[in-house]
């Protein structure tokens, strides 16, 4: 295959894709209407977060020529834990966006319905067939370009609604360099947090800078490129998240309004006018249909490194996990039901697997065997170990949660 020469996008921007859908839409809608920009430090740390934990699964899959399952995989063989190790990847990635595949497809055909007055279920159907299309044309180049379109989309439709509504540089620039909890605001914080460092963006990064970086490439060329790219794409997922926190928070916050990603487009229109409808019908259907697609993506990715299957875009195993994941979705979607056994089930694992994965990425990261001259270097790891106590953390109050032993 020709080589692919480094550009500014790429697979960054299919992590993008993933963290920003219906759920973060949602999040950021109630954070900033429930407190408003008091929380946007948290946004700030979930930023640095994701960029410094999405750099190493860039530079271990450049390096070392391996998706994060197929590193876990191989450095657990032989051990008591091994199994127990890829069945975590497995539950959490593989079944848990199974479950969640259905909020992606279910935002997008609410986004068309906003857009059209068309019943969401034929909407929802119609989605699940176009992501399904999409992947299953096997190329890369092509699923990255429609996720880039969507993306930018995105930040199109919600950075003019930002603009439109004008909030405070001050009250801004407090809300991200001044921490604080307001009362009830934990749980909301914590949710915000996990909405954008998630852990299936680790294996999804992972493998597909392999991708798009071939071997035949230099690695300092590529590596470089990759950074740029994760760079630019994580910032700006953070500032469509800041410009939905922000839109909300002007237009909510104190009035004491439900909020939720269905109706927030119709709440806004005595700010911004009948246009608002249409704005966040538009932001919220790219919102769900990249997720919609790039959720299945880094599905197959993760469960086939795990279970030492060939990660290629054409091959069998690597569809039918893809299929799995985007079928079951779809058809919850379309049926109008959320499967909340599974969902629950999902964030349990999900909780569990992202301190692992962190603290498994930290410990190869140092790995000289493997990487070399692109081991993490001491600027690298500290920052990596204090994301590694913030997600430990994190992990253990979504398990409180999940289990009911927190509210």
């Amino acid at each position: 295959m020709r080589a692919k020469r480094p550009g500014p996008f790429g697979p960054g921007l299919l992590v993008t894709a993933a963290f920003i859908g219906p759920g973060t839409v949602t999040t950021a809608s109630i954070a900033g209407a429930g407190f408003g920009y008091a929380l946007l430090w948290t946004l700030l740390f979930s930023v640095i977060a994701t960029a410094v934990l999405q750099e190493m699964s860039a530079r271990l899959g450049l390096v070392t020529r391996r998706g994060l399952s197929q590193a876990i995989r191989e450095t657990f063989a032989g051990r008591w834990y091994g199994p127990l190790a890829v069945f975590l990847v497995v539950a959490a990635v593989g079944f848990g966006n199974a479950a969640y595949e259905a909020g992606n497809i279910t935002g997008a055909a609410l986004g068309l319905q906003g857009l059209s007055g068309i019943p969401s279920g034929i909407w929802a159907l119609a989605v699940g067939l176009s992501s399904g299309a999409l992947l299953l044309s096997g190329r890369y180049s092509l699923i990255e370009h429609v996720l880039v379109a969507l993306v930018l989309l995105m930040s199109t439709v919600f950075l003019l609604t930002f603009l439109m509504v004008r909030p405070p540089l001050e009250t801004l620039v407090a809300g991200m360099l001044q921490p604080s909890l307001p009362e009830g605001s934990l749980l909301t914080a914590i949710a915000l947090i996990g909405t954008t460092v998630v852990p299936y963006n680790l294996f999804l990064h992972s493998s597909a800078v392999q991708e798009k970086w071939r071997e035949d490439l230099p690695i300092a060329a590529s590596l470089r490129a990759a950074r740029v790219d994760t760079g630019l794409s994580i910032g700006l997922g953070g500032l469509i998240t800041l410009a939905i926190m922000s839109t909300a928070a002007a237009a909510f916050f104190g009035s004491g309004a439900q909020v939720s990603a269905a109706n927030i487009a119709q709440q806004l229109e005595p700010l911004l006018g009948p246009a608002a409808r249409y704005f966040f019908a538009a932001g919220l259907f790219a919102a769900g249909l990249s997720s919609a697609v790039a959720a299945p993506l880094a599905a197959a990715y993760a469960v086939c490194g795990a279970l030492g299957w060939e990660r290629e875009l054409s091959s069998l195993r690597f569809r039918m996990v893809w299929l799995l994941v985007l079928a079951s979705g779809t058809f919850f979607a379309v049926i109008g039901t959320s499967p909340l056994a599974a969902i629950l089930f999902a964030q349990a694992a999900n909780g569990l697997l992202l301190p692992v994965c962190a603290v498994f990425l930290l410990l190869v990261m140092n790995r000289s065997q493997q990487l070399g001259d692109y081991r993490n270097g001491i600027a690298s790891n500290v920052l990596g170990a204090f994301v590694v106590l913030v997600t430990l953390g994190l992990g253990g109050l979504k398990l409180l949660k999940v289990f009911g032993l927190v509210g």
